[in-house]
């Protein structure tokens, strides 16, 4: 058995005014930069040890609001060894808790739930840091209008623990620096090293006598041995010796000359990648130096370590090993990235998203719970395994296929004037309209913001419904499901082809079917194959022998204006890997307005991030 913090909740802290995180053992934090993860690690900072470095500016503020104080909740509860609540804190932890700070939920659970509050003091200019039992842990959302940081306790009382030591590594880990400092890891690591004084004395007697050996093999520090002799005589004191010691001569003094080499290399010579895992991976042997001492002792130890960014100058095939080597570190890791081979490494529901919304932050979770087997299979093959970027999106569009994923990020920047990266959306096609859900899903869960762009086939249509009902959790039915305005078809049973060649881009297209088809007359090639056997097609008439379906042979029919339209269309499937990057291209480079779908699929997308323009 065990503990662990399972619920946090901040206010008034930096940009997080007002917020929820439930925890699992280990936790990825997600969302684009300046959303609030160093944020909430930070919190974690004050409320679970002794720092405070606060500022003026790390109290938040708005056009609406400024707020006075901070104020940071968290609530330990008791587990099992697979994580499962129980009801009460073993012993060893009972006693390190102590019973006048443990409290009971309304589910009858012992739990350890306090509040931090930090406050300026005005007059002084200072600040004050005060933390209080949370007898009665209240609802994050009620019907009373009150907020769960409006509520006051009385009961103030110290909630720094020994036994449930906090670890901040942040993105600037240097083991160059660990190296120099007697505070850090690993200057405390080599601070604590002890021998017995029998082992003591053999090896100050062997480093001796390795100095010594050095000094009569070397002619030049043989000799300047002696000239240095000749000090005893400028300070008349024969008593006195000179020594010189190429190695450390007290076993007191080895950690001031200790050096670490990787590939035969001083860790000096190495680049920051390196040097920053090496970090990481110093702190995880001093946490189990100290779980192996408190495991002799059998006393309670649980460290909480945040992490940020531990890809920080790794390549992408060294990230995909960060995840399982923080994972098995002893304790609760908090861990906030922008990878997504590490974000793709974790379980679904140790995922957390941090996404800022114009005036409040939301957090985001995956309740695998809520899903099948297949449905868990799918999101993680289909959109973790292959699409790890989606944790980061701003924005999501999701579209039938290839066509539409080629073409649209030349057409967004021709409406945006800027490149998809540069907004942070993300295109994906799904290879057919009854693959969304598991996409949607995903994006819901974790707040990101979707579309879809959709084919106007009927089938099509009602299986995106299919979709949307299940995400929503209609009680209607699919056909009185009314799509929402981030869902955008075509009309008509038209696709995305055919849209646009009813919307005034005739012209874009016969151009470029005339560069890929190589010909000048498009409308000769067009002639040539009027008439000519498109494939063999099935109908509803029997056959009277066979009893089966009767297929017959469908001829092309090119004549009149839906006739050329038809064969636009039809050369167009022919040559679907290779026109729509150069069609996008022609639209892009043309005078004319899109077309009013897309054209309101981006103004939907122009409302969510409301870009700067650079015209």
């Amino acid at each position: 058995m065990g503990i662990l913090l399972k619920k946090v909740r901040v206010h008034g802290f930096r940009g997080l005014d007002n917020i929820e995180v439930d925890f699992e053992p280990t936790i990825v934090l997600v969302g684009t930069n300046n959303a609030g993860k160093t944020t909430l690690l930070k919190s974690l900072q004050l409320a679970l040890s002794n720092s405070l470095q606060i500022s003026d500016d790390d109290f938040f503020f708005s056009d609406a609001v400024i707020r006075n104080k901070i104020v940071i909740d968290l609530q330990f509860i008791s587990v099992d060894d697979e994580g499962n609540q129980e009801p009460e804190f073993e012993d060893k932890w009972a006693t390190v808790l102590t019973e006048n700070r443990i409290t009971i939920d309304s589910t009858g659970n012992q739990i350890l739930a306090f509040r931090t509050v930090i406050e300026e003091n005005i007059i002084r200019k200072t600040f004050t840091k005060k933390q209080y039992i949370i007898d009665e842990w209240p609802d994050f959302e009620n019907d009373h209008n009150e907020f769960w940081y409006e509520q006051n306790f009385e009961n103030s009382l110290s909630f720094y623990f020994d036994e449930i030591p906090f670890f901040y590594l942040d993105a600037n880990r240097d083991i160059l620096e660990d190296l120099k400092s007697k505070t850090s890891f690993l200057g405390k690591i080599l601070s604590s090293i002890n021998y017995s004084d029998e082992d003591k004395k053999t090896i100050e007697d062997l480093v001796k006598d390795l100095n010594k050996e050095t000094i009569e093999r070397s002619d030049v520090l043989t000799s300047l041995h002696s000239i240095l002799e000749e000090l005893d005589t400028a300070m008349d004191n024969p008593n006195n010796t000179v020594d010189i010691t190429p190695f450390t001569k007290k076993l007191r003094d080895l950690n001031k000359g200790v050096k670490i080499n990787y590939s035969q290399f001083s860790m000096e010579y190495h680049g920051m990648g390196t040097r920053s895992w090496s970090s990481l991976l110093i702190l995880k042997a001093f946490i189990m130096q100290n779980m192996n001492m408190a495991d002799s002792s059998q006393v309670a130890y649980y460290p909480i370590i945040a992490i940020e960014e531990p890809e920080s100058h790794l390549h992408p095939n060294a990230q995909k090993k960060l995840y399982s080597q923080i994972n098995n570190i002893v304790g609760q890791k908090i861990v906030a990235t922008h990878s997504s081979y590490i974000a793709g490494s974790a379980q679904l529901n140790e995922i957390r998203s941090i996404i800022k919304n114009t005036d409040s932050t939301a957090i985001g979770k995956i309740e695998e719970t809520d899903l099948s087997y297949e449905e868990l299979r799918k999101i993680n093959r289909q959109v973790i395994n292959t699409r790890g970027e989606l944790f980061f999106s701003k924005v999501i569009i999701l579209c039938e296929g290839e066509t539409e994923e080629q073409a649209l990020p030349l057409l967004l920047k021709k409406f945006f004037n800027k490149s998809t990266i540069e907004l942070g959306i993300d295109i994906i096609g799904i290879d057919g309209g009854g693959n969304y859900y598991p996409f949607i899903y995903f994006a819901n869960k974790l707040n990101i913001k979707w579309f879809i762009l959709s084919d106007g086939e009927s089938n099509i249509i009602k299986k995106v419904k299919k979709d949307f009902k299940k995400l929503s959790d209609s009680v209607l039915q699919v056909n009185e499901i009314v799509l929402p305005k981030n869902i955008i078809h075509f009309d008509n049973e038209d696709d995305f082809e055919s849209y646009l060649l009813k919307n005034g881009f005739l012209e874009e297209i016969e151009s470029c079917l005339g560069t890929l088809l190589d010909t000048d007359d498009l409308d000769e090639l067009i002639a040539n194959r009027n008439g000519t056997s498109k494939g063999r097609v099935k109908t509803k008439e029997i056959c009277e022998t066979c009893n089966q379906n009767i297929f017959v042979n469908q001829l092309r029919d090119y004549d009149g204006v839906e006739g050329r339209t038809s064969a636009l269309n039809d050369l167009l499937s022919q040559n679907k890997t290779k026109y729509p990057s150069l069609l996008a291209e022609l639209i892009y480079e043309s005078d004319k307005v899109l077309p009013p779908k897309l054209s309101q699929l981006f103004e939907e997308i122009k409302a969510i991030l409301n870009p700067e323009s650079d015209d």
